[in-house]
């Protein structure tokens, strides 16, 4: 979007170089990263990212200052993964936007959905940090938000996911990390953390403690970096060593609960400029007869599964009554191409990511590539210049 970067690093772009690029970030995974990467970053004014910041925050405040809204997201809980000693506020929250034109032209942020469940912390510094070293950019770009740099962000994040605890009994907690595309994330905050991957099916309990086996030895669990996504669990139909009602002995690095309540169940009760029009499936009064304008979304997914860009009327009909209260119909959001690439204009959606240990702090960004119906990879197979990138600015 800076016409000036954007031009100096197309006309110097070259296919050695993003191969080179993507040799430097498996390299420093230790793992394949199977998620497709853009061949390049997205270079956006930084008065631009301190909008999406702030406007950000204001909706996750909307939310959590809102007793009303706590009460009501009660329900959003089901009553099997309702965890003990929830936290006051959530420790991790991604707010996405897409970018849009307003009726005079100019471009408006938009939301696109929030979540209060941890994203790729370490991963995406690797990657913005590999963007600028490989591709030998300017060194004055910056990819942290808030004032943050390496030192004071790496500090901020061991706050966050190891508190005050020896590394050695805080976990991140996944379901079979080793086949997750996010297994590169995993890697990069042991490495940068010194805390420990477990696979959440081999973790066992004895009375209020939960244990996770190290060499043999039974290593007692104090705090948890939860990255384990609850409708996989169903899905699977994975049966766990504990339960998640139980009183346990632990802390949680991003309480389970938050997931919920902060989530696609939470946008029909946003109201601001920047949010879509939003219904919960089951109280829409009437079908719109322009569904080719809608989307229509489960409550309770990852990466776009489940998903359906202009629905008929013969979808919705399809959603049994019972689980129509899972579903929100939501105005679909008509990205504007503003990344000038080889191939043409591509969209971007933005992910602005927070930690909120004194403050809710805006921290990194994550950038989604693509010129397809939707921003996820599946929309976007067997194209050039889309994919998962980072948002690289000068500092003004």
């Amino acid at each position: 979007m800076i016409a000036s970067l954007r031009k100096q690093f197309n006309d110097s772009f070259t296919p050695e170089r993003y191969q080179t690029f993507l040799r430097r970030i498996d390299d420093a995974c230790g793992t394949h990263v199977q998620f497709r990467l853009s061949e390049t970053p997205c270079f956006f004014p930084k008065s631009l990212l301190n909008r999406m910041a702030k406007d950000g925050k204001e909706l996750i405040m909307q939310l959590v200052d809102n007793p009303e809204y706590r009460a009501r997201s009660d329900a959003s809980i089901p009553a099997e993964f309702r965890v003990a000693n929830e936290s006051p506020r959530p420790l991790f929250v991604q707010v996405d936007f897409g970018l849009g034109r307003d009726a005079n032209g100019n471009l408006q942020p938009k939301l696109v959905e929030l979540q209060a469940f941890p994203s790729l912390y370490a991963y995406q510094v690797t990657l913005a940090q590999s963007y600028i070293d490989v591709y030998g950019l300017d060194r004055g770009l910056n990819f942290f938000l808030s004032g943050l740099n390496e030192t004071s962000y790496r500090e901020l994040l061991r706050r966050a996911i190891v508190g005050t605890h020896d590394p050695e009994n805080v976990i991140l907690m996944e379901i079979n990390p080793q086949t997750q595309k996010t297994l590169p994330d995993f890697l990069l905050t042991e490495k940068m953390l010194g805390i420990r991957t477990v696979d959440i099916q081999t973790i066992k309990k004895q009375g209020s403690q939960l244990y996770y086996e190290r060499n043999g030895t039974q290593v007692p669990i104090r705090r948890i970096y939860n990255r384990t996504i609850v409708d996989e669990l169903q899905r699977k139909n994975i049966k766990l060593g504990f339960d998640w009602r139980d009183d346990l002995d632990v802390e949680w690095a991003g309480h389970p609960n938050w997931y919920f309540r902060i989530s696609k169940f939470s946008i029909p009760y946003l109201r601001d400029p920047s949010v879509p029009k939003t219904w919960f499936l089951d109280r829409l009064e009437s079908i719109p007869d322009d569904l080719q304008n809608y989307a229509l979304k489960p409550l309770y997914s990852f990466a776009g599964l489940g998903v359906v860009i202009a629905p008929t009327k013969e979808d919705i009909a399809a959603i049994p009554a019972e689980k129509r209260s899972e579903y929100i119909l939501q105005e679909r959001l008509h990205f504007e191409p503003v990344i000038e690439t080889p191939f043409g204009a591509t969209k971007a959606e933005v992910r602005v990511m927070y930690i909120w240990q004194d403050d809710l702090t805006p921290v990194l960004t994550i950038i989604r590539m693509g010129r397809g119906l939707m921003m996820g990879v599946d929309h976007n197979k067997n194209m050039a210049w889309v994919g998962a990138s980072a948002g690289l600015w000068p500092e003004e």
